[in-house]
C-alpha cells in the first residue's frame, strides 16, 4: 500500500510537471504578442568518424510581433540578419554579401520561428506540430515539439521555460546537427515598432529569389 500511494504521488507530480510546461507555452503563444531579447546560439555537428563533435557559438538579439513579424540579428562572430516582414522571408549574409529571399507563407509554418513568435495559440500549432510535455531539465520545464511534414529538414524541437519566460529553444535537423539558443534579458510585450522588420536589400549585395 505504502509503495501504491508513493507511486501515485510521484506520477501525479510528474503529471503536474509535464502539464506546466505546455501550460507556460501556451500562456506565452496567447498573451506575448511583442517582445525583444538577447540570445546565444550553440551549434553542434554531428562526429565524424574518429573526429569529436564540432561546436560554432553565436550571439546577437531577437526581436518579434505576432502574428508574422520576426528579427534575429546576429552580431557575432559574423554578421547575419533573417526578418520576417509579413510576406517576405529575408536572410542577409553580410561576409558572402548575399541576401535570400523567400515567400514567407511557404516556409515559415513549420519552424522554429512559428513556434515561439507566430502562432496565436496551441491549436495553431498543433496543425503543423505534434506537442508533448518532456519534463524538467536543467530547472526548466520542457515541451517537445515534432514538425507533422516529415520532409523537411527539422527533426524536433524542444522549447523551454523558467516559470513562465521562455528561457531555451534546443533544435534538431535532419542531419542530426544540434542547436541550442538561450535567451537572456526577455521583454514580454515591450514597444517594438513596425520599423523594425523593414527590410531593404544593401546596394551592393546579391538577391537570390527562392
Amino acid at each position: 500500500m505504502k509503495k501504491l500511494i508513493a507511486f501515485t504521488i510521484l506520477a501525479g507530480s510528474l503529471l503536474a510537471a509535464h502539464a506546466s510546461g505546455l501550460d507556460s507555452l501556451e500562456k506565452f503563444v496567447q498573451t506575448a504578442r511583442t517582445g525583444r531579447a538577447e540570445f546565444t546560439q550553440v551549434v553542434t555537428s554531428p562526429a565524424r568518424e574518429g573526429q569529436s563533435a564540432r561546436t560554432k557559438k553565436s550571439s546577437g538579439t531577437f526581436e518579434f510581433a505576432r502574428p508574422d513579424r520576426f528579427r534575429f540579428n546576429y552580431r557575432k562572430p559574423f554578421e547575419q540578419t533573417i526578418v520576417a516582414d509579413g510576406q517576405t522571408l529575408w536572410l542577409y549574409d553580410a561576409d558572402l554579401r548575399q541576401v535570400t529571399q523567400r515567400k514567407q507563407a511557404q516556409v515559415l509554418g513549420s519552424t522554429p520561428a512559428a513556434l515561439i513568435a507566430s502562432a496565436p495559440d496551441l491549436a495553431t500549432l498543433r496543425r503543423d506540430f505534434e506537442l508533448q510535455a518532456a519534463g524538467e531539465k536543467d530547472g526548466l520545464q520542457w515541451v517537445q515539439a515534432t514538425p507533422k511534414n516529415k520532409e523537411g529538414q527539422l527533426h524536433s524541437m524542444r522549447v523551454g521555460f523558467r516559470g513562465d519566460q521562455l528561457a531555451a529553444l534546443e533544435i534538431l535537423d535532419s542531419f542530426g546537427q544540434r542547436s541550442l539558443l538561450t535567451f537572456g534579458k526577455m521583454q514580454v510585450n515591450a514597444p517594438v515598432g513596425p520599423e523594425v522588420f523593414n527590410f531593404k536589400p544593401p546596394q551592393n549585395a546579391d538577391v537570390v529569389k527562392q
